[in-house]
């Protein structure tokens, strides 16, 4: 009877194990590749394309986000105005969720 609780046990751990591994990415946790980050460290600009991930509705991307600089900061409703190599963005800081693009 021990045996088939053992077997049981092990089983269950073989068959969870591949599902555990990929939840251990943590979406918004994405950095840019390192070739595009000694890029950005030396130019200051980020990558081409970026602009085209920062749309109405949806978060900032971490990797896009953490380059901000804060021109307006955060008011009583929790908007926050930020510029992004030159971009002015308006989004809600807790969420990083766009409300508006000021400056393209």
């Amino acid at each position: 009877m021990k045996i088939s609780v053992v077997i049981s046990l092990l089983s269950l751990a073989l068959t969870t194990s591949p599902l555990i591994a990929k939840n251990d990415k943590k979406h918004g946790d994405k950095s840019l590749p390192p070739g595009l980050q000694k890029k950005y460290e030396r130019t200051g600009q980020l990558p081409p394309g970026w602009q085209k991930k920062i749309v109405v509705g949806k978060p900032i991307e971490y990797d896009i986000y953490r380059h901000h600089k804060v021109i307006v900061p955060i008011d009583n409703k929790g908007l926050i105005t930020v510029s992004i190599d030159g971009k002015l963005i308006r989004l809600i800081e807790a969420t990083r969720e766009v409300v508006e693009i000021l400056k393209k």
